[in-house]
């Protein structure tokens, strides 16, 4: 398994790179076209892009891979898109918690593995613009692979009509791999987005998938890139109707308070937040997800 998957890995973690440069493009894009409207006299926002690189217990190469992440915009508070393609052997508790999840067995015996992968959050200046959040990803042990992500959208104050876009473009791009996904990708994402502590949803929901193994990687494949092609469509045209709407004081107290439901959602349940700090992975890059700034009442 290990050889037929070197081109595979290889072509995933392209896959991931040339989204990642896509996403920038049409970000930077948004920067430059505010040129009325709030923040408009500020300097158009542009990434930073740093290297990470995951911790190795031995001090031999685990991969790494870029951080790129935009702050204080005339559209964007605060954006991260990261990349990374790692690799090793997983510690103890990061292989109990694989074989608990997936029931991969050998796991005690040959704790290899290689994950690539795309992570995007997106903190906005205009209360009005929702903040949002996709992620892809390919894992690989010597005993299985499969896919994960999703994309969903959290908005501070909501409109329906941002909503319905915003679905209705994950469903035209999951419908032509079959009719049955969305629904059950959107139940995922309900479920999975919830916080039990605060008895709600951090956000209006998208898709969702994890564990993704059908037995045919070239079909997984490609429905983890349609899942990437759909974030642009379905997010960029709501961040243009409602950049430039006027907001209030207690407009940006909402959406402070909001992103603390996004911080502690993250902090306690995301999966890929305690996957990368156990990994060891650079834990900049982990927590990028983070807000700039955030309010609890």
């Amino acid at each position: 398994m290990t050889e037929q998957f070197d081109d595979r890995k290889a072509r995933a973690s392209a896959w991931f790179r040339t989204l990642r440069d896509d996403i920038v493009a049409a970000f930077h894009a948004l920067e430059d076209s505010q040129t009325d409207g709030p923040l408009s006299d500020w300097p158009a926002g542009r990434f930073e892009v740093s290297e990470t690189k995951r911790a190795s217990d031995d001090g031999t190469d685990a991969g790494g891979g870029e951080m790129s992440v935009m702050r204080g915009g005339r559209v964007f508070e605060k954006v991260g898109v990261n990349i990374s393609t790692v690799h090793g052997k997983l510690g103890e508790r990061a292989q109990a918690a694989m074989a608990a999840r997936k029931g991969i067995p050998g796991m005690a015996d040959d704790p290899r593995f290689w994950a690539s992968g795309i992570s995007l959050v997106a903190h906005m200046q205009n209360p009005h613009v929702p903040a949002v959040h996709m992620n892809t990803r390919m894992f690989w042990t010597p005993h299985a692979w499969w896919f994960g992500g999703g994309s969903d959208l959290n908005p501070a104050i909501e409109y329906d009509e941002d909503t319905q876009h915003f679905h209705a473009e994950q469903k035209a791009h999951l419908d032509p791999h079959g009719d049955h996904l969305y629904p059950e990708l959107k139940a995922w994402a309900d479920e999975y987005f919830f916080i039990p502590h605060r008895g709600r949803a951090r956000g209006v929901g998208g898709i969702f998938m994890d564990d993704r193994n059908t037995g045919e990687w070239e079909a997984d494949f490609a429905l983890t890139q349609d899942i990437g092609r759909a974030f642009l469509p379905a997010y960029i045209p709501i961040v243009e109707k409602r950049r430039k709407t006027g907001w209030t004081d207690a407009d940006k107290d909402a959406q402070l308070v909001h992103r603390g439901l996004y911080a502690e959602y993250n902090l306690v349940y995301d999966r890929g937040t305690k996957f990368g700090l156990e990994t060891g992975h650079d834990a900049n890059a982990v927590l990028m997800s983070l807000p700039p700034l955030a309010k609890w009442v």
